[in-house]
């Protein structure tokens, strides 16, 4: 356990090392609207709470590496129904990282498409139980400029959680995949 453990630690440590220098501005917490390039990604589907995120992560690691696999960029969750409306038993999401296109992961792993390029985004910085607060401020500014959700949330996760990390520190990147909403 242990070793899992520090193993998941030092890959998401370089993860975040390979992607710490990136020019984005996370302490300007502005939404706006992005265009972001589609990209391949490996990951895990997972159907179940939230709560079992650690675990989906470790076997994310541990199998991705046990097959050579490795982070092109930071590690990121994909949330396809929204807890408010479903039991925490029906939430569907995955936890990935990105790919070269080349990569040909084995089961459990699955290689999958981002093909959403046009983005609502946000940084949400602080604890993780306090990221639903910022997805509100998105949809209702959203709904202000006329858009509508298209696809799933995705959150990139920018700060590598370390038992040193305080919550208030915890750095993400969020975004809905959107389009205008049609008028009738």
């Amino acid at each position: 356990m242990k070793k899992i453990s520090l193993t998941l630690l030092l890959t998401i440590f370089i993860v975040c090392l390979a992607t710490g220098n990136q020019k984005e501005n996370t302490e300007k917490k502005a939404i706006s609207l992005k265009e972001v390039s589609s990209f391949t990604y490996c990951c895990i589907r997972h159907k179940g709470p939230y709560t079992e995120i650690e675990q989906i992560i470790r076997q994310l690691m541990h199998t991705s590496q046990s097959q050579n696999i490795f982070p092109g960029g930071p590690l990121f969750g994909i949330y396809y129904n929204n807890p408010d409306e479903v039991t925490q038993e029906d939430l569907e999401w995955e936890i990935g990282f990105p790919v070269t296109p080349q990569v040909m992961p084995q089961a459990p792993l699955e290689k999958k498409q981002w093909n959403f390029t046009l983005v609502v985004s946000t940084f949400h910085i602080g604890p993780y139980e306090k990221t639903g607060e910022t997805i509100s401020k998105i949809f209702k500014w959203m709904e202000a400029n006329g858009l509508v959700q298209s696809g799933p949330l995705l959150e990139k996760y920018l700060t590598m959680p370390t038992p040193d990390t305080k919550p208030e520190d915890l750095k993400s990147e969020i975004w809905i995949p959107c389009q205008k909403q049609k008028t009738l």
